[in-house]
């Protein structure tokens, strides 16, 4: 069943990424396989196929259909929560190592597209961070200070070209960039497959292992992968139970395009103070105008189901009358020290990891491509420090204490009645949690009267569902995992789809 609802589309989706590639249909070997085709999983694809490794990329939905198709494509090296809050947490020396990553990640991007002739729309431009009326202006002062630590070019400026922000002070960091990321996958994705690489969407793993032979990856069709190496790529990591997701928390994030006239406004990212903060930037629209985004309004995955009020508060936000064009969500992994995990997995020696984008999933994704396949040739990586996975960030305490105890709140809910009383009371288009005695059902009626029922527990580790009704799908608030109506996984940690609850006819049949 349509898992999304049109509503919830990006202004990236018209674009399609190998299209003509098919589900994996028999067992099969390679070099390496990357599980995740998005921005992480094609770069790092890119990266290993120019080193002569043959590559596989798995994925259970189209590909570079994920998150990646969500972004709004930010090529801003700059720390997502923060210089001042990075160099406070990481200290001077792995601050300094994550600017320099990222921004690699970006030169990488530059290169790649030059030299595939890619036309992704790629382009240097000048990034404005602008004082929110609710902050101190010291806010600024803490940020110039720690560029000047960490080592980034920042100029301070006044007055912006957005309407009620013209005598707002800002900070400019020049040479940021930005891009089409599902026409640049397009590209990365076409030279791939001239170089041999093979692309399987919609074959869904089901579990990985490794042993001294190599890895062995199963398939839910029940088809098999074996190979030296695999990459796990996806949005939340699909084979950890705990050491990761315990690091990171998924946020849901919302943005919208409205039409403009073009050059009604300076090319150029956008963003405040505010927290969570809210952004702007542009991209090419039809019939020679742009397409505004902006973005913002983020909250902790699962734990709200408001998205209209979210959609309001961005429009009442950007103060401009133009017609809306696009809105749509999706989810980052925030982790407690800002940076993401990439490199080999703890306890593992064939198999690696890039997860927790923290907000900045395009460069992250790239910054993986630069660090893994230097691991896997058994190199050393002068960037796999910052970014090592089995890191304990120390200085987090506090944060790790209140992320997690989503997962305490969470269980105790599941002992509050249900949503509604019965699936008689549901409404077409309509979910909600319902219970039955010990048990909770997360039921939805599809337009046409048909009723789906299902466990309102996630597969991962049991944590309790919430109903999104926006994405028509349902949210785990503990790991990130997404679940269409039918039960469906949509989106990892989960593995294994919703257990069918009988309806009561089928209930009577099985009696």
């Amino acid at each position: 069943m349509n898992a999304m609802r049109e509503e919830s589309r990006s202004v990236w989706m018209d674009v399609e990424v190998a299209p003509d590639a098919a589900p994996l249909t028999e067992d099969t070997k390679t070099d390496v396989v990357v599980v995740g085709s998005g921005i992480a999983g094609l770069s790092i694809a890119y990266e290993l196929v120019l080193r002569g490794q043959s590559v596989l990329v798995l994925d259970r939905g189209p590909i570079a259909g994920g998150m990646t198709s969500r972004t709004t494509a930010h090529l801003a090296p700059i720390c997502d929560d923060s210089l001042a809050e990075l160099l406070s947490m990481r200290g001077k020396e792995l601050a300094q190592g994550f600017q320099a990553s990222q921004s690699a990640a970006v030169d990488r991007i530059e290169t790649i597209q030059q030299e595939l002739g890619i036309d992704c729309e790629f382009r240097r431009l000048d990034a404005l961070l602008f004082l929110d009326p609710k902050s101190k202006p010291s806010v600024l002062d803490d940020e110039v200070e720690a560029a000047g630590e960490i080592g980034v070019a920042v100029e301070r400026g006044e007055g912006l070209p957005l309407r009620t922000l013209e005598d707002r002070p800002y900070l400019r960091y020049p040479e940021q960039a930005t891009f089409h990321p599902l026409k640049y996958l397009r590209g990365l994705a076409e030279a791939l497959q001239e170089k041999g690489a093979r692309f399987h969407p919609f074959s869904a793993v089901a579990k990985i292992s490794e042993d001294k032979t190599g890895v062995h990856i199963a398939l839910e069709t029940g088809h098999t992968v074996d190979a030296s190496f695999v990459v796990v790529a996806t949005n939340s990591p699909i084979h950890d139970l705990f050491a990761l997701h315990t690091k990171q928390a998924p946020y849901r994030t919302y943005a919208m395009g409205f039409e403009i006239e073009r050059v009604a406004l300076a090319d150029a990212l956008y963003w405040d103070t505010e927290d969570p903060y809210h952004y702007v930037r542009l991209t090419s629209g039809s019939d020679g105008k742009d397409v505004l985004i902006v973005g913002g309004e983020d909250h902790k995955t699962g734990e709200a189901n408001d998205a209209h009020v979210r959609f309001a508060a961005l429009t009442s936000w950007i103060k401009t009358l133009v017609p809306e064009l696009y809105r749509w969500s999706g989810q980052v992994m925030d982790t407690l020290d800002y940076g993401a995990f990439i490199g080999r997995e703890a306890h593992r020696n064939r198999t690696f990891v890039t997860t927790g984008d923290s907000g900045q999933g395009i460069t992250h994704g790239v910054v993986a491509s630069l660090i893994i396949p230097d691991l896997i040739e058994g190199k050393e990586n002068k960037f796999a420090t910052v970014y090592e996975p089995a890191r304990k960030p120390t200085k987090a305490a506090m944060t790790f204490v209140s992320e997690n105890s989503t997962a305490i709140t969470n269980l105790a809910k599941y002992l509050a009645p249900g949503e509604l009383a019965s699936v008689e009371e549901l409404e077409p288009g309509q979910g909600a949690i319902i219970r039955d005695g010990l048990t909770k059902i997360a039921a939805y009626r599809a337009e046409d009267g048909t009723l789906y029922q299902r466990s309102a527990v996630c597969t991962h580790l049991g944590c309790h569902l919430q109903w999104n009704a926006f994405e028509t799908c349902w949210d785990c608030p503990c790991h990130g995992s997404h679940f269409a109506p039918d039960g469906t996984v949509l989106n990892g940690p989960a593995i294994a789809p919703l257990a069918e609850i009988p309806t009561g006819s089928d209930a009577e049949a099985e009696a």
